[in-house]
């Protein structure tokens, strides 16, 4: 009896995983000539054109939940497009070609190139409103924090079932004035803060890896962040909420007409329905959860992580790329 096939033609497999690192290498290195010159837009735009068209070779029918805008303001992987060769399981699909393109144009640290994908229509569309406050943090967190709790309560509860002391307890913040009193009570509290220029993708998965500095990842980000921060929290199994917050009584009703939530707790099952969701980076620049692009003579070396949650599993893939096929 040949083996029952059927799911892989309707639920993303694990190879996929391994196709889509190569369009976050490609993102990353066509966005190195633009490390450190200034020009964000620039580097953006070379990333999103090499993500593209790696994208159009995988055997997948994705459609971009959560990509560079609507249409008219971005012309390539754009919200709602379709990406993929039409063949093979269909995915929703959230990409971003530059997580941190201040960072990248500034030459800083932790830009990353990321894809995240799970079944096709279990990632919730929150792009009707731009921003989302969020707590993320790893398993111990489960049944213990709740985003409704002051955060001083939230880091002594987390301390005591991680068996710290809270004056040990290392909270990432982005660095953002919207989050001065935030700040000024996780100190209150006893704990540290690791702020952060950008990228709170990265400071939400660091906070839920094993072995990190990071014990929680605590602030108000981009809502599209917060899914693609939940795929991988779920790969991880670390704790994530999220409560959508929209900037005018505009963008509220925009986004209860798209059906979302407000003043609503938004768990990690919807964020993102799906047990099979994927979380693909790799590094721009040098971070704390990937290396960034290096030029070694011939050599370009990337440094990615991939993320699975129906495995558990979490891969760090090095790979040495010819330098003259990508001139």
């Amino acid at each position: 009896m040949s083996p029952d096939t059927s799911s892989l033609l309707t639920h993303p497999d694990r190879n996929l995983a391994l196709e889509l690192v190569r369009a976050t290498e490609a993102a990353a290195i066509r966005a190195v000539p633009y490390i450190g010159r200034g020009d964000k837009l620039a580097a953006d735009g070379a990333a999103v054109d090499a993500m593209r068209a790696f994208l159009g070779t995988v055997n997948f029918d994705g459609v971009v939940v959560i990509g560079e805008g609507e249409k008219d303001e971005a012309p390539m992987l754009y919200n709602g497009e379709r990406v993929g060769n039409g063949r093979g399981p269909s995915c929703d699909i959230a990409v971003d070609p530059i997580d941190g393109t201040s960072l990248t144009a500034a030459g800083r640290q932790n830009a990353l190139s990321m894809i995240a994908v799970a079944d096709r229509g279990t990632m919730l569309d929150a792009s009707s409103v731009f921003y989302m406050d969020k707590i993320v943090t790893g398993p111990e967190g489960i049944g213990i924090v709740d985003i409704r709790n002051p955060i001083g309560d939230n880091i002594r509860a987390l301390a005591k079932a991680k068996g710290k002391d809270v004056g040990d307890m290392t909270i990432a913040i982005l660095d953002r004035p919207r989050h001065a009193q935030l700040i000024d009570d996780v100190r209150a509290a006893g704990a540290g803060t690791r702020l952060m220029l950008d990228g709170d993708v990265a400071g939400g998965i660091n906070a839920v890896r094993y072995g990190t500095r990071i014990d929680m990842c605590v602030g108000v980000g981009g809502s599209p962040e917060g899914i693609v921060t939940a795929c991988a929290v779920k790969a991880l199994g670390g704790f994530i909420q999220g409560v959508l917050a929209p900037k005018d009584d505009v963008e509220r009703q925009r986004g209860i007409d798209a059906g979302l939530k407000m003043d609503h707790v938004y768990e990690a099952d919807e964020l993102v329905e799906s047990d099979n969701t994927f979380f693909v980076a790799t590094g721009v620049t040098d971070g704390g959860l990937v290396a960034g692009v290096r030029r070694l003579g011939p050599i370009i070396r990337t440094e990615s992580v991939v993320l699975r949650s129906k495995s558990g599993t979490i891969r760090r893939i090095s790979a040495d790329h010819l330098a003259a096929k990508w001139l």
